[in-house]
């Protein structure tokens, strides 16, 4: 039976109402792993999950709530405070930091490329609509999260352009933060039509692309979030064979 890639996922931290945290993660993420033929391993809010990321293939960055704005030098501009977890925002940016050294498939998905941003220097939109008073794109839309509402442009060229074989996608939309200045290394490979950033991508590693939309939620009714699951993984079993071949 052949080998599948084990994909390191990061989990959101919340206060629960017995006062105590938890962490936690929303299945859709695993479904659109397993159906892309990756074995999904749950990385909690400690510093230990370092270690355990390195006997990974690939590290999927999920969605959730808001970084401090102090962990990328910033005062608080339209943040939501009581969204903030400084154990998550300390160990995702570990994370993104050790999955690029190691030149590890990475994948980050709505404040997954955030943490990415945070992570090579780049610097956040704190509050959309504070910063696009005028778009006429609801980014944080109402519609249920399988549902695409509205149009990115995909750059020529680009990974992202190539794995998804477009440049125009649908894409669904629940985020009122998103990128300012692009992290260091990273290429804009996406836009809304209001400007804002909508995907990066990673020249220097084996495969590293951030999407601020949510394809696992997607994955069922749309193609380009299909291909880019299948694509992540494969480049994860790549990642898998290359190491096991180095050892």
């Amino acid at each position: 039976m052949e080998s599948k890639p084990l994909i390191a996922i990061s989990m959101s931290r919340e206060l629960g109402p017995d006062n105590v945290y938890r962490d936690f993660l929303r299945a859709p993420y695993l479904h659109a792993v397993v159906q892309a033929g990756g074995i999904p391993v749950l990385l909690p809010n400690v510093p230990e999950s370092q270690e355990a990321l390195l006997r990974c293939d690939g590290l999927l960055l999920t969605g959730g709530g808001d970084f401090d704005p102090a962990a990328y030098g910033a005062l608080d501009a339209g943040t939501n405070q009581a969204s903030i977890s400084k154990d998550r925002d300390r160990t995702e940016i570990a994370l993104v930091r050790a999955a690029l050294q190691h030149k590890m498939p990475v994948f980050g998905i709505c404040r997954g490329v955030q943490a990415i941003a945070v992570a090579q220097e780049g610097t956040l939109v704190q509050d959309i609509p504070r910063v696009y008073p005028t778009s006429d794109i609801h980014h944080n839309q109402s519609q249920p999260r399988q549902q695409a509402t509205h149009g990115v442009t995909v750059l020529p060229g680009t990974k992202l352009h190539h794995v998804t074989e477009t440049t125009d996608l649908r894409v669904n939309s629940f985020h009122h933060q998103a990128l300012d200045k692009v992290p260091r290394g990273w290429n804009v490979a996406a836009h809304a039509e209001d400007g804002l950033v909508e995907a990066i991508e990673y020249p220097g590693n084996s495969w590293g692309i951030g999407v601020q939309w949510h394809p696992e939620d997607l994955v069922d009714s749309e193609t380009h979030a299909r291909k880019l699951f299948a694509d992540f993984v494969d480049a994860a079993r790549q990642y898998m064979e290359q190491e096991r071949h180095n050892v």
